[in-house]
């Protein structure tokens, strides 16, 4: 196996992490960089729970 793809998830927010916990997190073959949330007023402060980043091993 490869190195792994770097990979951006951009979409609104809620349907970006539904995206990643669904398909990406669990996946050795990718590692997501960021997300996009420029279309929702006030979304920059917002961050993705760390706890659900990565599954526990």
């Amino acid at each position: 196996m490869g190195e792994p793809r770097n990979v951006l998830i951009m979409g609104a927010a809620g349907r970006d992490f539904f995206n990643f916990l669904v398909r990406f997190r669990d996946d050795p073959t990718v590692v997501v960089r960021a997300f996009t949330a420029t279309q929702i007023p006030g979304i920059e402060s917002r961050r993705f729970p760390a706890s659900l980043s990565t599954t526990a091993t």
